[in-house]
């Protein structure tokens, strides 16, 4: 345990070191952590021996990432992609395979290692590509979705051929095996649907009442499925991925996923450091021309067949274009499939180690092409006329826009919606009390749970096209970061937050804001008013009281009833 700890720190400080380079040179994280997996590597310094250890901390990565992805997802949007995921992934998969199976012929392999080598590079990488989405916020775009759509597929296809080869015996086929397998899937996804619908909504209120505990069950739903998923014979891919669709339509998804975000960031790195160390630099010299040739197939085929298939089904060339370059790079589940293939004697290891060697091009290649996929397209859009018909499907997914935007309701958010409503423009509720949150769904009203100071929330909200925010939140702390934030992104808003005292007002308007209400002055000065106009009329002050008393009653005894 002592020699792990010391390892793990110093492959740590390894990253941080190639990564502060990376930063300078303003090149893509990844590409760095995947030359750390490099450096710490037996290839260099052979640093990270205790490679079980790692493997095992780059499966939570793995599942976190899938889990976080899936809570952008929903059933509705599997449905509306379901044709073109499907029929575009199995022409990308013939044509990359058969182009992949005619190269290793012509250079020697025989059938079944050619037919091992063409299935393993027909198959891109879910992590790379939701990683890389991820880092753009590019994840609710069509062709984001699209892509996903692929991988889904994809590793459901991978699944079915790993099982494939484990269950060989001499070149006959157990069909045995299928059957449980099948019988598996479809338990453990009808226990999520029964999950979702049955017993998931009597839970809101429970989860979303304690941050601490909605940030264990997340963790406890993304590990815990993709686990079963897992021993049910598919991959810890689909099982996070199918645990974060369950909750995407839950009201606390947003702020489930902002919150995994660091812990799923850092496991992620350790994956790519695992991926880069198992490079062997020797095949280079061994097999220069493979080391080429296979590469440029995965780059070009890839993104050529699916603008094909996509230009055939009405998509734009652009949506076809960048759906085609997320699939640039050979997968994690393609190296799966070669271990087994290994293990049967169907393949060398010589061809693990170059395959390995190709994913590791291909991944580097594809995050540049990804990453810079706007600046491709404008450089080659004359030449993608052909892959697009006259009336191509646009990508209508934009971000709402919400012009007026309330943080807390409690402590006087039921005014403020009374005007926002009068004023007839969009608006929406930002609050993480699940009794607000129920008094939201129960009239209507668009609302989302989170908390004020997390940041990529407020990206989520597209705070930076509001004209109106107000803050009843009296926590001093909040509102200067939501003042902060507004004055970097968006200083023509209208910021109206909440004090406790004059000090704090005086800090909020030394930030910007627009107007700060201090409920106690307010309060004060109300009554004050009152006794100006009424003297000590007794009846009068009943009269007030028995109509404050109603207003109160009228307003607040929702949240009564449900704390009860």
């Amino acid at each position: 345990m002592h020699h792990m700890f010391e390892e793990l720190t110093l492959v740590i400080v390894v990253a941080v070191a190639v990564s502060m380079i990376m930063r300078a040179l303003k090149q893509p994280m990844m590409i760095g952590h995947i030359i750390t997996g490099i450096l710490v590597g037996p290839a260099v310094f052979d640093i990270a021996k205790s490679t079980e250890t790692l493997n095992i901390f780059a499966e939570f990565g793995v599942a976190l990432l899938l889990f976080v992805m899936g809570l952008s997802l929903n059933i509705k949007v599997i449905k509306d992609i379901g044709k073109v995921a499907i029929l575009a992934s199995l022409a990308q998969v013939l044509l990359v395979g058969g182009a992949t199976y005619a190269a290793a012929i012509i250079m020697g392999y025989n059938p079944t290692i050619a037919t091992y080598i063409a299935l393993a590079l027909s198959l891109s990488s879910t992590i790379i590509v939701i990683k890389l989405l991820s880092d753009k916020k590019e994840q609710s775009r069509l062709y984001a979705k699209i892509a996903v759509g692929f991988l889904i597929i994809q590793d459901f296809m991978a699944t079915l051929a790993v099982l494939f080869v484990s269950s060989s015996y001499n070149g006959h086929i157990s069909m045995d095996d299928f059957l449980p397998l099948a019988l598996k899937g479809g338990s453990l996804l009808a226990s999520m649907l029964v999950f979702r619908y049955l017993i998931l909504p009597h839970l809101n209120g429970l989860i979303g009442k304690s941050q601490e505990f909605l940030f264990l069950f997340a963790i406890g739903m993304a590990l815990g499925i993709a686990s079963l998923s897992k021993i049910a014979g598919f991959s810890l891919e689909i099982g996070a991925l199918l645990a974060g669709m369950t909750l995407a339509s839950m009201p606390y998804a947003t702020e489930v996923a902002s919150r995994l975000k660091p812990l799923r960031d850092f496991f992620i790195v350790l994956h790519f450091v695992v991926l880069g160390s198992t490079v062997n630099l020797e095949v280079i010299q061994s097999s220069p021309g493979k080391a080429i040739v296979f590469p440029l197939i995965v780059l070009l085929v890839n993104p050529i067949s699916i603008l094909i298939m996509m230009g055939l089904m009405g998509y734009t060339k652009k949506t076809s274009f960048k759906a085609g370059l997320s699939m640039t790079q050979v997968g994690e589940f393609s190296l799966i499939l070669l271990a087994v293939a290994n293990l049967h004697d169907y393949i060398d290891n010589s061809t693990v180690s170059l395959i390995t060697l190709v994913a590791l091009i291909t991944i580097g290649a594809s995050t540049y092409m990804i990453t810079h996929a706007d600046k491709l397209y404008d450089l080659s859009e004359k030449y993608l006329r052909l892959f697009e018909r006259r009336k191509a499907k646009e990508d209508h997914e934009k971000r709402r826009r919400y012009d007026l935007v309330l943080f807390g309701y409690q402590k006087g958010g039921h005014e403020f919606l009374s005007t926002f409503k009068k004023l007839s423009k969009k608006f929406i509720v930002v609050d993480y009390d699940p009794s607000v949150i129920d008094f939201m769904e129960q009239r209507n009203l668009e609302y989302v749970y989170g908390d004020a100071t997390d940041i990529d929330l407020l990206e989520e909200l597209n705070l930076k096209h509001s004209k109106l925010i107000v803050s009843t939140i009296t926590d001093n702390g909040t509102n200067k970061i939501l003042a902060n934030w507004l004055q970097d992104n968006n200083p023509s808003a209208v910021f109206i937050a909440t004090a406790d005292n004059a000090e704090e007002a005086t800090e909020l308007y030394a930030k910007g804001v627009s107007y700060v209400i201090l409920p106690h002055y307010i309060g004060s000065e109300k009554i004050s008013s009152f006794i100006r106009r009424n003297e000590l009329n007794k009846t009068a002050f009943k009269q007030y009281r028995e109509k404050h008393l109603q207003y109160l009653q009228t307003n607040h005894a929702l949240f009564e009833s449900t704390d009860t």
